[in-house]
């Protein structure tokens, strides 16, 4: 079953048991879905890379709301903004916990022969890439920081 499929019944579900939030949520996701098929260059199909991408950059999208909200405080649509990401988070791939994440990047910290801070673009490139939907980037770039300064 496709993300889109996924999607579509989570919205029904949504729906009959009157979740506004979940369902504002869903609809918000099949409007980017929607957006990526028909901007010409996936013709009408979306790889699982593509999707993952589109869910990833949603939860963001909340996540950076709700803490713009926090800042401004209005904890209410902070709350609701939070309660989305977690609704969208559902459909993506289980995140990699702290220590697995430790763990993987190390490998690529050796498998690119970084040493010192200053060659953390390298290590950043292939990271993001390898991690791609299984670990948040901010996370990422945090651990290989620890990781090449010798915290961890």
């Amino acid at each position: 079953m496709s993300l889109e499929e996924k999607i579509n019944q989570g919205i029904k579900a949504a729906m009959l048991a009157k979740e506004k939030v979940k369902l504002e949520a869903l609809r918000a996701v099949k409007s980017a879905i929607l957006l990526a098929k028909t901007d010409g260059e996936h013709k009408d199909a979306l790889s699982a890379d593509a999707e993952m991408k589109i869910l990833s950059k949603q939860v963001k999208q909340r996540k950076d709301a709700a803490e713009v909200y926090q800042q401004g405080g209005r904890n209410d649509l902070a709350e609701k903004e939070l309660a989305e990401a977690v609704f969208i988070e559902e459909y993506l791939p289980k995140m990699l916990t702290s220590d697995e994440l430790k763990i993987e990047l190390k490998k690529i910290v050796e498998q690119v022969g970084a040493k010192t801070p200053a060659e953390m673009g390298k290590v950043m490139g292939v990271a993001t890439k390898t991690l791609a939907g299984k670990a948040d980037g901010k996370a990422i770039s945090e651990m290989v920081k620890k990781i090449l300064s010798g915290e961890v």
